[in-house]
This record gives C-alpha cells, sequence and structure tokens, in this order.
C-alpha cells in the first residue's frame, strides 16, 4: 500500500487529442501503488480518478455489503461498473481523456486536477473555480462538522 498521498492542486491544459498532463507529483505517488493503472469515473460535475487498488478496495467494500439490501446497492454498483473505465499514464506522463467523456463533465481546455490522498479529482477550471468559493464561503461551517466529529 502506498505511504505517498496525493496532494496538491496542479492547472494544467487537455491538448487537442484529450491528453492532459499527469503531474509529476501525482505519478511518484501512483508508482507506489505499483500500477500506472488508474480507475477514473464522473462524480457529478467532476471526475474521480483512483489508484487500481484502491478502486478494487472500494469495489471489495460494495461487494462485501449486506445483498439482501441489494436493490440500491445494484443501482450503485452498476453505476460504478458501467461508467469506470482505466486510464493508462503513458510515457511522457500524460491521460487520455475520452471525448464524450470530456462533454459530458464540461471538461474544456484549462483543468485543475486536486489531489485527495487517495484519489485525484479533474475539474473543469472555471467549475473548480465556483466550488472553491462556495468551499471558502462555507469553510466556518464545513470547519465546525468536523470538528464535532473530533478530528480537528
Amino acid at each position: 500500500m502506498a505511504v505517498s498521498r496525493f496532494r496538491s492542486k496542479y492547472d494544467h491544459t487537455i491538448d487537442e487529442k484529450g491528453r492532459l498532463s499527469f503531474p509529476s507529483r501525482f505519478r511518484e505517488v501512483l508508482r507506489e501503488y505499483e500500477s500506472e493503472i488508474l480507475i477514473a469515473i464522473p462524480w457529478g460535475n467532476h471526475l474521480r480518478a483512483y489508484p487500481l487498488s484502491e478502486w478494487e478496495s472500494l469495489e471489495n467494500k460494495l461487494q462485501a455489503e449486506d445483498r439482501d439490501q441489494s436493490e440500491d446497492l445494484d443501482k450503485i454498483l452498476r453505476y460504478f461498473e458501467s461508467e469506470s473505465f482505466e486510464i493508462v499514464v503513458d510515457k511522457q506522463g500524460r491521460i487520455l481523456l475520452p471525448p464524450a467523456l470530456r462533454t459530458e463533465l464540461g471538461l474544456k481546455k484549462d483543468i485543475v486536477l486536486i489531489g485527495m490522498i487517495d484519489r485525484v479529482e479533474i475539474w473543469d477550471k472555471d467549475v473548480w473555480n465556483v466550488e472553491r468559493k462556495v468551499g471558502r464561503e462555507h469553510f466556518g461551517e464545513l470547519k465546525a462538522s468536523i470538528k464535532k466529529k473530533g478530528i480537528l
């Protein structure tokens, strides 16, 4: 299991072929997972990309759930397995984002990659700026919420 974590924010651009430079720091973390493979899935208005082993861990947790309450679980599994796709980091450190996915999520040219400890989020820059602003405006509430849980 990886010791390093995905952290920080990186601004990049998608080229005309749909390739996006995956930050070198993120590639270092990914190497600790002993794979150059990410599993990506649309997540609301952005893309989540998990190292293969983290994705498999998530699948295992879902699979271990009580199958008697299965309808909601089946819907989630159906979404996860049908909408996820494999991304391989090429030798130049780029990942390819399929055209249909870029269109669906509004991923234009300017992109922001956010390290989220065990995964990377990929946002259109304009959408990210709105999300960032909302997060800052509600930071006090968010901080109080996690403080109640004893995290801070």
